[in-house]
């Protein structure tokens, strides 16, 4: 199968043509949620920008088996290494058992999935579910010296490691630039070097989430997770491994250096990361006050929130930038892509009430003849989808044209204009009428009563009686109905 697609590889820093290393079958994997609080806009991005991915190659033709984990042990508050399990200490506070906590977050986060219109992975790992994988994964890289214990816990050698491959291929980064950024804690604990990484750390006595091992009573490191089940679902080597840039360092820098330490070869092909979403120029977080959780965005409930906003809107604010964009939020920034995903809405609609010409005129062929191939090089362009988007509108243009019947279209181009327009909105953005939004579902609520009322203004109008029609158009118009009398008949709209 030859590939058109290129795609920016973060590990080589350019832009490379996709070729899989057992095509058609490819192995993606993405970091998932940590669950312990609800999902927020953090949370929306990589998830559609992953579930874009994962359409677009199943569109290409690829069997492709998609792996996104479910980190519900290991991610401790303070760094990688030091403090309190985050799911623990949410059990701690509200008296649960922390798998109680893990399983409330994550039905959280499927469901918020499942408005956004995320497909579900090919398979959703746990890494409570695979101690046993990690625990192999630490003994191996034991056994090749690149890994001590101390008092319990297992520490990643990154000296050691460093001598015989490179520690900071992906990010960029030196030994001796990690060694000055943890130099203020030099000598405290229990490592060797203070920038080495925990893959085992022995329990504390009030620690709630533990396991027997070879070394101790204790948990895997957080970086571990994804090199076990990584390896075990995907494969010694696999296509892509995805998520967020703020993972860059540390977390997929020591998976690189876990995985070679263990193998003697890297694990992974490709390497993508969105980049980050910030809320009117800062970082979100809890710390700066500014942290919205996506219930909070589909209900309005939240103080930055002007109003609430649906999920398909959501989609396509994130959609409306590159993936590997900075995306600001503001209310006008999604007000407007509100505005945006309706006209694409609206314009799909529009497009089932079109009657086809004899022949198109020559812009309305032009356009329809190359909307196919530059949405599909747009994509094979790193998913370039502001691009497609942009294409899309220039079809919603000619769309409202030939609903005003300021163009013709042929019924070839009619079929072909509609499929493309579906295909890509729907298929491959993910895109999907909101029920109450959609002129569709509209259309069905309303229609009845409004044709009813259209009727009575035919008859004022057969009876002469201006003064009725006008004032029956008037109020429809008034109450958000935009009535529009034509050759063929009176169409009708419910506007936002």
């Amino acid at each position: 199968m030859e590939s058109k697609l290129v795609i920016y590889n973060t590990l080589t820093r350019q832009k490379e043509r996709f070729e899989p290393l057992h095509a058609p079958n490819v192995g993606m994997y993405v970091c998932g949620p940590t669950v312990y609080g609800d999902p927020h806009l953090g949370h929306a991005r990589p998830a559609i920008t992953f579930d874009l991915v994962f359409r677009y190659l199943k569109h290409l033709g690829y069997k492709v088996r998609y792996v996104r984990n479910i980190t519900d042990v290991g991610h401790l508050e303070h760094d990688a290494d030091e403090g309190e399990d985050k799911i623990a200490k949410k059990a701690r506070l509200e008296q649960l058992e922390p798998m109680e906590i893990a399983q409330y977050y994550t039905n959280r986060y499927h469901q918020a999935m499942e408005a956004l219109n995320v497909l579900p992975p090919s398979i959703e790992p746990h890494a409570t579910g695979h101690i046993i994988e990690q625990q192999q994964l630490v003994q191996q890289i034991i056994d090749n010296g690149f890994a001590y214990e101390s008092n319990g816990s297992i520490y990643f050698d990154i000296e050691a490691y460093n001598k015989k491959y490179h520690y900071g291929i992906l990010s960029g980064r030196t030994l001796e630039n990690i060694k000055d950024e943890s130099r203020e804690l030099a000598g405290v604990g229990e490592k060797h070097n203070q920038a080495d990484f925990a893959l085992w750390k022995k329990a504390q006595p009030e620690h709630i989430m533990r396991w027997p091992s070879p070394w101790s009573d204790g948990f895997p490191g957080w970086h571990c997770e994804c090199t076990a089940m990584g390896r075990k679902y995907l494969g010694e080597t696999f296509d892509i491994h995805g998520g967020g840039m703020d993972l860059v360092f540390p977390h997929h820098e020591c998976e690189i250096a876990q995985a070679t330490a263990s193998m003697g070869h890297s694990a992974v092909k490709y390497w993508m990361h969105n980049n980050m979403l910030t809320i009117n120029g800062q970082k979100m977080g809890k710390s700066y006050n500014n942290f919205i959780t996506l219930e909070q965005f589909f209900t309005g409930n939240h103080p930055l929130l002007e109003k609430a906003y649906s999920a398909m809107t959501i989609r396509f604010f994130v959609l409306s930038a590159h993936y590997r964009g900075t995306v600001d939020f503001s209310n006008e920034a999604l007000q407007a892509a509100e505005k945006g995903l309706e006209k694409l809405m609206n314009a799909i609609s529009d497009l089932e009430r079109i009657q086809p010409s004899d022949k198109c005129d020559a812009e309305t062929e032009r356009v329809v003849k190359s909307l196919r191939q530059k949405c599909y090089d747009a994509m094979n362009d790193d998913f370039a989808t502001p691009q497609v988007i942009s294409h899309l509108f220039e079809a919603c243009t000619v769309v409202n044209k030939l609903v005003d019947h300021k163009a013709a279209i042929c019924a070839d181009c009619l079929k072909e204009l509609s499929e493309t327009m579906r295909l890509f909105a729907f298929d491959i953005l993910g895109l999907r009428e909101e029920k109450g939004n959609s002129n569709a579902e509209r259309e069905e609520a309303f229609g009845k009563v409004v044709d009813m009322v259209l009727e009575l203004r035919a008859k004022a109008k057969a009876d002469k009686d201006w003064a009725t029609s006008d004032k029956i158009r008037d109020e429809l118009a008034a109450a958000g109905f935009e009535v529009k009398d034509t050759k063929d008949g009176v169409t009708w709209r419910l506007n936002k």
